[in-house]
C-alpha cells in the first residue's frame, strides 16, 4: 500500500520520528556497522521502503541509489539480491531512473544477469526492462544480454523463463535474437567437437 504524507504523519504524530529520520538513521547504521547481518537486515529494509513513492524525495536527500549502486560490487549474495530488489522497486521515478543510467547502473544491472541467486537474476531482468528507453535500448539489448534471455526464456523457474520472453518479445528485433543464436549454436558446436 502506497502511503501518503498525512497518513505517516497520522500515524508517527507530532513527536514520532519522521520517515526522514528513520530512513537516515537506517543509511548510518549501514554505513557505521561492520556486521554483515546487520547490513543484510538495513538493505532489506531500505529495499522494502523503495515499494513506495512517498519515500523516493527521501531517497534522492540520502543518495540510498548511491548506495544500493554500490552494494551490486559486493561480494555478499544477500547485500546484492536487497540491492537491486531496491533498485527494481524505485527505478520507475523518472529522477532515480536517470540518475541510475548516468551512474553506470545499467552495466551493474547487467553483471547481476549471472548471479546465483534467482531473485538477483529476476530483479534484474525487470529492472533492465525498466531502465529501456530509446536512448539506453541499444546499451541494453546487447548481445551478451539478448544471449543470457535466450538461456533464461528455457528455465525450469516458470517466472524466469517468462521474463526473459517478454524482454525478447518487448525489447529485441528479430535480428538480435538470430545473432544471438547463431553465437549459441557456434558455442555448442565447438563444445561438442572439443569433447570428441
Amino acid at each position: 500500500m502506497f502511503s501518503s504524507k498525512e497518513y505517516l504523519d497520522r500515524k508517527t504524530g507530532p513527536y514520532g520520528i519522521g520517515r526522514l529520520s528513520y530512513l537516515q538513521s537506517l543509511v548510518t547504521e549501514f554505513q557505521d556497522t561492520t556486521d554483515e547481518d546487520a547490513k543484510e537486515q538495513v538493505l532489506a529494509n531500505l529495499a522494502n521502503f523503495a515499494y513506495d513513492p512517498i519515500n523516493y524525495e527521501f531517497f534522492k536527500k540520502l543518495n540510498v541509489v548511491d548506495l544500493f549502486l554500490d552494494c551490486l560490487e559486493e561480494n555478499n549474495e544477500k547485500l546484492i539480491e536487497f540491492s537491486i530488489g531496491g533498485i527494481c522497486n524505485c527505478c520507475l521515478d523518472k529522477v532515480l531512473k536517470q540518475h541510475i543510467i548516468e551512474s553506470g547502473g545499467i552495466e551493474l544491472i547487467i553483471k547481476c544477469l549471472s548471479r546465483p541467486q534467482e531473485n538477483t537474476v529476476m530483479s534484474a531482468v525487470t529492472t533492465l526492462m525498466y531502465l529501456t528507453t530509446p536512448q539506453t535500448k541499444s546499451a541494453i539489448t546487447i548481445l551478451p544480454v539478448v544471449e543470457c534471455m535466450l538461456r533464461f526464456s528455457e528455465s525450469s523457474n516458470k517466472q524466469l523463463a517468462n521474463l526473459a520472453q517478454v524482454f525478447l518479445q518487448d525489447y529485441c528485433n528479430s535480428e538480435q535474437i538470430k545473432e544471438a543464436k547463431e553465437v549459441q549454436k557456434n558455442f555448442r558446436d565447438k563444445f561438442r567437437n572439443e569433447e570428441t
